[in-house]
């Protein structure tokens, strides 16, 4: 491979851009002449990709958010495609974001260019129709979990099962007293990380909603200190915004710029907007509580089209209720923070959940950057002929 062989690469959110700076780096590990195009955010730039569109653009979640911003995101893809297709790669992946990528994919590979898309859309969850589209779009999928080959392998649709990236990552994390001690918390403090979303419009739902909880756990637990990574400066203005909403004294809570992942190592407990702060809580093991609210409309809209009662990935992976999760009407500040005081409280259940994420830590760690290698570079020496 000489130096002028192009990854395409489009990923819609901060979870994508942490798994795209990985790949990246993994990648380039074998083949340093690797160039990388697309959309991208910080870390996948820091990794030496040439960003077209800031990947805050496409991270917007939910049937209402998309369709306010539909015609905005119809005209990036088709520029981009305009873009590839004009200029185009050696191999494209697609990050996540299934929705936008789908459709680039299908039609990249309709010009001839081989697609990977890395990380299974939820078809084991809600909308598994998609399989006969992905099918056409997509030349290999690269799954996370261990469960979701098998799918793809019924329908003919060429697979790798590669792990997740952030169990390799997490699972050689110093672990709480290092995390306390480079975010300066007290050894002793009774610690509650606050994990209210990465997007825009996740904060714009929830941010009251973990503001107040705080406070009602801080009512019955007056000592007990809260962190906050938030991931940019527009999701940390509308967590701040929420602080000075909140109806008499605010809690104290410790805002932070990224630092996700020792403010989660750092804590007693963690709870967290369903995503893939929860994984990555799990594979830390830290106990937790899932909520998650979205437009009614939404959710009206999605919650006809599950398979399972649960949406939180711990659960999900456990398959069964091993977390308590709390979403829509249920996620109130009284629900959320009585939940946390039980595990705060219960340590023979915590002992029990961290027993459990350490045998996930254990099932997902697969030393993903060499597996990812294994499955693109030689697709991508086949495309170059």
């Amino acid at each position: 491979m000489h130096a002028s062989a192009t990854i395409g690469v489009v990923a819609g959110e901060a979870s994508g851009d942490q798994l795209g700076a990985h790949m990246i780096c993994s990648l380039r590990a074998h083949a340093p002449e690797l160039a990388f195009i697309g959309i991208g955010g910080p870390r996948m730039k820091e990794a030496g990709m040439e960003v077209l569109y800031p990947i805050e653009n496409l991270a917007v979640r939910g049937y209402v958010e998309v369709l306010r911003h539909y015609f905005e995101i119809v005209a990036i893809r088709r520029r981009l495609a305009a873009h590839f297709l004009a200029a185009p790669p050696d191999l494209f992946i697609g990050i996540d974001a299934p929705d936008f990528n789908l459709a680039l994919e299908q039609r990249l590979k309709q010009a001839g260019i081989p697609t990977v898309h890395y990380v299974s859309p939820s078809i084991w969850a809600w909308r598994g129709g998609r399989i006969g589209r992905i099918k056409q779009a997509v030349s290999k999928m690269l799954t996370v979990f261990p469960f979701e080959a098998a799918l793809y392998e019924r329908s003919a649709v060429p697979v790798a099962y590669v792990g997740h990236p952030l169990a390799d990552m997490l699972g050689r994390h110093p672990g709480r007293a290092a995390a306390r001690e480079q975010l300066r918390v007290p050894m002793a403090a009774q610690v509650i990380t606050l994990m209210p979303g990465s997007r825009v419009s996740e904060l714009t739902q929830m941010a009251d909603l973990f503001v107040a909880t705080a406070r009602r756990i801080r009512e019955t637990v007056p000592e007990a200190v809260f962190l906050a990574p938030l991931v940019n400066r527009a999701t940390r203005e509308l967590f701040e915004a929420a602080l000075y909403r909140e109806d008499g004294e605010p809690p104290d809570v410790t805002m932070l710029f990224g630092h996700a992942h020792d403010a989660m190592a750092a804590a007693d407990m963690v709870i967290a907007a369903s995503g893939t702060a929860t994984l990555e809580a799990a594979l830390l093991k830290r106990p937790m509580v899932i909520a998650y609210k979205m437009p009614r409309l939404s959710w009206w809209m999605m919650k006809g089209r599950r398979y399972q009662p649960w949406v939180g990935l711990p659960n999900i992976l456990a398959g069964e209720f091993i977390v308590p999760e709390f979403l829509q009407e249920d996620a109130t500040p009284e629900n959320l923070a009585q939940a946390a005081l039980n595990l705060l409280n219960d340590h023979t259940v915590r002992a029990r959940l961290e027993a459990r994420f350490a045998a996930m830590l254990d099932e997902l760690r697969q030393n993903t950057a060499q597996k990812l290698a294994a499955a693109v570079l030689p697709m991508l020496a086949q495309a170059r002929g």
